[in-house]
């Protein structure tokens, strides 16, 4: 339920900000851009957040600057210890996930996240789009900046390109992950009644926005 990747994140913590910042050649592409997809998502929401899988308060603090109040959940212990080193003493981050969190008393207006949706199968993904319909009013935000792919012949020509690049671990992720593609995505959202429009920012990452109609 969005939590058999936590041992993996316990362990990214140490040397997350790094991976970002593209100093990792198999990701580099992946984070091409990073810091103007943050800003883009952080842009997009309106305040009160949610924000899930903070992981080292990159996002969150970008939110904090664009003057959001943010309702902090990540999963990994690890990861929270980290972001709380950058973050003000204010923001308190909570042990929760996608689909299983504390829910803010106060009416939530933006749901956003980076990198991590995929860690949810496409039944999960429904499941918490669903949850997200009932908590957000008309008008209310899903921005979620995630690895989505055009079409299943766009994943797989991109996996057979990570192994031709010998870029394994890339290509290991890709292969065990939950990543998913445009059309299943936009079916998800339509369903829970969002109107959703994507924006590419590299060759795996866009930010989608989801407004409740």
């Amino acid at each position: 339920m969005g939590r058999e990747f936590v041992d993996l994140f316990n362990d990214w913590a140490n040397y997350y900000d790094a991976t970002v910042s593209g100093k990792d050649l198999e990701y580099a592409e992946v984070f091409r851009g990073y810091e103007d997809i943050l800003k883009d998502v952080a842009m997009k929401a309106t305040s009160p957040v949610i924000e899930f899988g903070v992981g080292t308060g990159n996002l969150t603090n970008e939110l904090l600057k664009q003057g959001h109040k943010v309702y902090a959940v990540e999963p990994s212990k690890t990861m929270r210890e980290k972001a709380a080193e950058k973050l003000p003493e204010t923001v308190v981050i909570q042990d929760g996930d996608f689909l299983s969190f504390p829910e803010p008393t106060e009416q939530i207006q933006s749901i956003v996240s980076t990198y991590a949706f995929h860690h949810l199968t496409d039944s999960e993904k429904k499941e918490a789009v669903e949850h997200y319909g009932k908590l957000l009013v008309k008008g209310g935000k899903i921005v979620f900046a995630d690895t989505v792919f055009e079409n299943k012949d766009s994943y797989e020509a991109t996996i057979k390109q990570a192994e031709n690049h010998t870029f394994l671990n890339l290509a290991n992720d890709l292969k065990t992950e939950y990543y998913t593609t445009i059309d299943v995505l936009t079916t998800i959202f339509e369903k829970q009644g969002f109107k959703v429009e994507y924006n590419r920012f590299n060759h795996f990452v866009w930010v989608m926005e989801a407004v409740k109609q």
